[in-house]
């Protein structure tokens, strides 16, 4: 029993002052880096209304069966791909109002009524002004 008490001891002895070395060091210093800013663009509050359009009569015409009821889908699509090459919060924005335009309609309706038709209609001929505007105003 007396060997081990040694070894117990002689290892708290050794091991003293690096204990005590931990205690009076400060730890070390870590610099946290900010993200950057997210990128902002003059049109951005018009490309997310462009964006919340689109949700909203992907929405509609796929509820009502319409022809080329993907193809507002795909053109969020592009317009993600054009606008928000690298920048991820960027393209966050805009996924949330397409999202929010699709959820905005799925809560009222279930069914394809002559209201929807007409909504549908009403938000591609906005969504249309909206690209216009956008693209006279900020285009090359």
């Amino acid at each position: 029993m007396i060997p081990v008490r040694r070894v117990f001891l002689s290892l708290i002895v050794l091991a003293g002052p690096t204990l005590a070395q931990g205690k009076n060091t400060p730890p070390p210093q870590v610099e946290e880096i900010a993200p950057p800013p997210p990128a902002t663009v003059p049109y951005d509050d018009k490309l997310a209304r462009l964006a919340e359009v689109l949700g909203s009569v992907h929405y509609l015409r796929t509820l009502c069966k319409a022809a080329g009821g993907d193809e507002w889908r795909n053109g969020m699509q592009q317009l993600l791909d054009s606008e928000t090459g690298g920048e991820p919060q960027r393209k966050e924005r805009l996924t949330a109002a397409f999202n929010r335009g699709y959820r905005a309609f799925a809560s009222v309706y279930t069914d394809c009524t002559p209201a929807a038709i007409v909504a549908e209609e009403r938000y591609r001929n906005e969504g249309a002004t909206l690209a216009t505007e956008i693209t006279s105003r900020f285009g090359n």
